[in-house]
């Protein structure tokens, strides 16, 4: 069985299949016997749906939302073969992103023009448009009803312009995607967790990404769920270290704001170094190379994004 946290609230993640074992989750959150989705994977999402359906007993069509944080194709790229296949489903997607979900051409070359054709095509194959009238558009303080659960919408840019988080008061928590960062769970040292800022292309902005963390911890939250990895705990010391480290990351693109030709190099190499070092000081015990394998493409969009923003700052 692929990996699967029940948190005993109503709120599941399992793995979406992503590229690796337990870098994408899926969040599963079930109420009065219907279902809603957090984010999708990609295509090859789709075996882990039905089975975590199959799983709980419940068939496809309890499914009533597929809620997208954001239309970046690792938290969204399965979303149209899950709609062919869960007839209920209704997608709820930032205003921002709902033409390209129902046309996502333009979402292709975008990711493309970042991967690369080949790495596009091996690891999220072909990405399906969704009828418009399946799509709900996740406006500020929009309120979706799961049984007798409500799930408020809020806008939270800083990662992504399209990017949306999900309130749900009644567990005390919010479903993050990438907005407050990533924690692996292969960094966990004796249960503490290790959280760092993802600032990817092309739309990272470091004091919106600022605004949004401090608008999810005025919720007051138990816990966040990240898409990368699952369940955040802890949050007002996670918060602390995602504001540190995003600040140091900025910092450190600023130090080089006039690298030239070598900036992206050298935002690349100081920033694997700071992280490198953050994590020996939380205790983690892997090997160096074992960490650069986790941080890899982390690593690379991180800086691409860094320097995204320095070019377009004010």
């Amino acid at each position: 069985m692929f990996d699967w946290r029940d948190y005993g609230n109503g709120i599941i993640a399992f793995d979406a299949g992503y590229v690796r074992p337990i870098l994408a989750a899926i969040h599963l959150i079930v109420a009065d016997g219907r279902v809603a989705l957090v984010d999708t994977g990609s295509n090859d999402s789709l075996p882990n749906v039905l089975a975590a359906l199959e799983k709980l007993g419940l068939a496809r069509d309890a499914v009533d939302y597929i809620i997208l944080t954001h239309i970046h194709l690792d938290h969204a790229g399965g979303a149209g073969r899950l709609m062919r296949e869960l007839p209920r489903a209704r997608l709820v997607v930032h205003p921002r992103g709902t033409r390209h979900m129902a046309e996502p051409s333009r979402l292709v070359a975008g990711v493309t023009a970042v991967y690369g054709q080949e790495y596009v095509e091996t690891v999220y194959g072909d990405i399906l448009p969704v009828p418009a009238e399946r799509i709900i558009e996740a406006t500020e303080g929009l309120i979706l009803h799961l049984g007798r659960r409500e799930l408020l919408m809020i806008d939270t840019p800083g990662h992504a312009k399209h990017h949306i988080c999900v309130v749900d008061r009644q567990a005390g928590a919010i479903f993050s995607g990438d907005m407050f960062g990533l924690s692996y769970r292969e960094f966990d040292v004796d249960g503490r967790q290790f959280i760092m800022p993802t600032t990817s292309p092309t739309q990272f902005d470091a004091a919106e990404m600022r605004t949004s963390i401090e608008r999810l911890m005025s919720f007051q939250p138990s816990a966040m769920y990240l898409t990368h990895y699952a369940q955040l705990t802890d949050l007002p010391t996670q918060a602390a270290n995602l504001r540190r480290r995003l600040d140091a990351q900025v910092a450190i693109a600023e130090a080089h704001a006039a690298g030239g030709q070598n900036r992206h190099a050298a935002i690349k190499a100081e920033t694997t170094a700071y992280l490198l070092a953050e994590l020996r000081a939380h205790g983690c015990q892997l090997p160096e190379a074992a960490m650069l394998e986790v941080l890899a493409t982390d690593l690379e969009l991180n800086a691409q994004g860094l320097a995204y923003w320095l070019d377009h700052r004010g």
